[in-house]
């Protein structure tokens, strides 16, 4: 595929953007509501027990721990300076089997984190990363869903504001093409050609059987080049009622997204068969936007509806009590932020 081409493709298909090309044309929004809030960062109060509200910087293992345990897979923080050869002792004492997910404990755009098969990948994967990071129970669900959830603090019950499921980047074989020729004629697949190298070098000549599909990438990030399909319209008040029940056991939590791994709709309906993998606060993207068949438009307004309800949570939080960040502590806190992105984009 031709750099003219993909150009092209990326000009057509507003999800490949960059994110000041999405969000840039946004931020008179942003500054209309922290001129109402008179804090530019007002997020601060959205979800009071996690840091920062969960827009940037907060730990995950901080934001596991406030989850019931029933309800997350089993996870276990490997602090910076854990000796290597203790690491797989700990995730083996926690129950956790490979393969096994790794991932920063404090993440971003689903950078560093890996799938790892046994002890050798897990201990190269310590090497690596010097720094926190978590350990976590690889759930087999087949299907990964994003629901967006808001509750004012003045509300009983919340709603869900945005659902999409989310399709594991995979190309399907002809019996003809190499799998690294699949991958270079996939758009989706080829923006990830960086990421892929590994396992183009080890299984890129192998041919795939007709109909074949190969996963390429196994988590279901957007950046990792999972297609998003959004499937609001199937959140029906049974399954509302599953979410609020989660959110219920969640404390503090008005604003953000769950990531859930699960069997089929039905059954999570009924709040059987799934397992909430993440919990992600006020730095939540409503990623149903990412549908391919979306316009730029849909995204635009969609973020603003979403800005509406964080500024409206964060002030409702601000009466009974809890604060927004100073200038200073702000400016720090972006500033460290900008310092672990660059760290994390380093990460092979």
């Amino acid at each position: 595929m031709n750099s003219l081409r993909l150009f092209f493709y990326r000009m057509r298909h507003w999800e490949y953007w960059p994110m000041k090309a999405v969000y840039g044309p946004m931020m008179p929004v942003w500054l209309y509501y922290a001129l109402k809030a008179r804090s530019l960062f007002f997020f601060n109060a959205a979800n009071p027990f996690i840091r920062y509200g969960g827009m940037v910087m907060e730990s995950k293992k901080e934001i596991y721990d406030q989850v019931p345990g029933d309800l997350i897979p089993a996870t276990v923080l490997m602090a910076k300076g854990t000796p290597v050869q203790d690491v797989g002792r700990r995730a083996a004492d926690a129950g956790i089997r490979f393969p096994m997910i790794v991932k920063p404990d404090i993440g971003m755009k689903a950078l560093g984190v890996a799938r790892v098969h046994d002890e050798a990948e897990l201990i190269r994967y310590a090497k690596r990363i010097g720094n926190d990071f978590l350990v976590q129970e690889m759930i087999e669900a087949p299907r990964e869903l994003g629901v967006f959830y808001v509750r004012r603090p003045d509300e009983v019950r919340g709603r869900i504001t945005g659902m999409v499921e989310k399709e594991f980047l995979s190309v399907t074989g002809d019996g003809r093409r190499s799998l690294e020729e699949l991958v270079r004629r996939k758009p989706r697949a080829y923006f990830q050609a960086a990421s892929l190298e590994a396992l183009l070098q080890t299984r890129g000549n192998t041919v795939p059987e007709q109909g074949e599909k190969v996963m390429l990438v196994p988590f279901g990030s957007h950046t990792r080049g999972a297609r998003f399909a959004d499937i609001t319209h199937q959140a029906d008040d049974r399954l509302t009622k599953t979410i609020q029940t989660i959110c219920d056991r969640i404390p503090g939590f008005y604003f953000g997204r769950l990531d859930i791994m699960f069997t089929n709709l039905e059954e999570l309906r009924e709040g059987k068969g799934f397992s909430v993998i993440e919990v992600n606060g006020a730095g939540s993207e409503p990623t149903h936007i990412y549908d391919p068949g979306h316009s730029i438009w849909f995204a635009w307004k969609e973020i603003i509806r979403h800005w509406r309800f964080l500024y409206q949570v964060s002030a409702g939080n601000k009466r009974r009590g809890h604060r927004y960040l100073s200038w200073r502590e702000g400016k720090a806190l972006f500033q460290a932020h900008l310092r672990h992105e660059a760290f994390l984009k380093m990460l092979p």
